[in-house]
């Protein structure tokens, strides 16, 4: 395949998405009838959670006309083996955009997508094993990133990046298909997934996303020359996602949550709650996400030591302890204490006055020493008796 083809795919995939996108939009955002709640109707907001196939059909267009065209040469195996493995995912990710089914499920029909492109690349049983699993890791992980305006798409669109400058330093042109022609649909996505946004990449475009990225990362570690550190480098590609996933699995853990339960305590949650903006956290995490792209690009270039892939982890991990001390969850809310008497007034005092006191003077009140009831009076004095001291000594002796 020749530069020609890949930039000639790019651009047929943006423009298919941008059209389709537009389409779904003003689908979305037509009137229909009102549900019976009083809102906007379930097929607004259906269209725009599947706004992902928009991606997906622009992306898989562009790579198949491509192939049928025969510009992908002696790697067409390969190539169509990715793409076949995650339309199968989008399917599955736009059957849960309409009817929602447990995550669980889906890991078995992303194991045998990633079967699927291992088998068709011609990979060793050992590293087919590390690469199925590599692959179903990081598509659920990228997969996460979905919950805030742009977010996955921006961290998508600087992976796929590295990726695509990746396979062209590796000589493979025929790789950089995929990653070239992705690129391109999410950007032209980007457009209507940014804040606010009106289309969603939904579990259709996000597993979609997610597995041409991790298939991508892991046919390009099989083919890079022997010399390249593709094995160190290629791995850091994914840092926010995994970052992200860690994150969420750590707090869950030590909150005694469910771990497949997803809540508010992925990085934006968490950002937003120290008053980062929507779109600030997507261009957030898109600069956190170019730094280890970059770190890998250049150590898979042979122009940094393979070393320095340890300063943008050490730093994801440092960042991953930093947003662990954001509280992500609501505490319990617990009943006021009720009090049985008023909280102002005069002191109560414990002990009644020592016998031999004056009393008040005339028109003075009682001292400020006399005992009190809660109400703030004063308490009775016991009654007088009529024998005096020397009797009580007479009696005693």
């Amino acid at each position: 395949m020749n530069v020609l083809g890949i930039i000639a795919s790019g651009v047929a995939a943006l423009f298919i998405t941008v059209a389709l996108a537009k389409g779904a939009r003003r689908a979305a955002l037509r009137p229909h009838a009102p549900d019976a709640s009083g809102g906007r109707a379930p097929r607004a907001a259906v269209l725009r959670r599947t706004g992902g196939a928009t991606v997906v059909l622009g992306v898989g267009t562009a790579v198949g006309g491509a192939l049928w065209l025969g510009s992908a040469d002696g790697t067409a195996g390969p190539v169509a083996g990715l793409l076949a493995g995650a339309g199968i995912v989008a399917a599955l990710g736009l059957v849960h955009d309409l009817k929602p089914f447990r995550a669980a499920l889906r890991l078995p029909v992303q194991t045998a997508a990633a079967v699927l492109v291992v088998c068709l690349a011609g990979l060793s049983p050992a590293a087919g094993v590390l690469a199925v699993l590599w692959i179903v890791l990081v598509t659920n992980a990228f997969a996460l990133l979905d919950h805030a305006d742009g977010l996955l798409t921006t961290v998508g669109l600087v992976t796929a990046t590295g990726l695509l400058a990746c396979a062209a330093l590796g000589g493979d042109l025929a790789l950089t298909l995929l990653p070239a022609t992705l690129a391109a649909g999410l950007a032209g996505f980007l457009l209507h997934n940014w804040h606010p946004a009106r289309l969603r990449l939904g579990a259709s475009g996000a597993q979609f996303t997610g597995f041409a990225l991790a298939a991508s990362g892991a046919l390009i570690q099989e083919a890079a020359p022997s010399g390249r550190a593709a094995w160190a480098a290629l791995p850091v590609l994914a840092t926010v996602a995994l970052a992200d996933t860690a994150l969420v699995l750590i707090s869950r853990r030590r909150a005694a949550r469910s771990l497949l339960r997803d809540t508010d305590d992925h990085i934006a949650h968490r950002l937003r709650r120290v008053r980062v903006t929507v779109p600030g956290t997507a261009v957030l995490l898109a600069l956190w996400a170019a730094v280890p792209v970059t770190t890998a690009t250049l150590v898979y270039a042979e122009l940094l030591h393979p070393a320095f892939l340890l300063l943008p982890s050490a730093g994801s991990v440092a960042a991953v302890f930093v947003l662990l001390r954001i509280p992500a969850y609501t505490p319990p809310r617990t009943a006021a204490r009720r009090t049985a008497g008023p909280t102002t007034g005069a002191a109560i005092p414990a002990t009644a006055p020592a016998p031999g006191v004056a009393g008040p003077a005339p028109g003075k009140g009682a001292p400020s020493g006399t005992a009190r009831t809660a109400a703030g009076q004063p308490t009775v004095p016991p009654p007088p008796t009529d024998r005096s001291a020397a009797g009580v000594a007479a009696e005693r002796n």
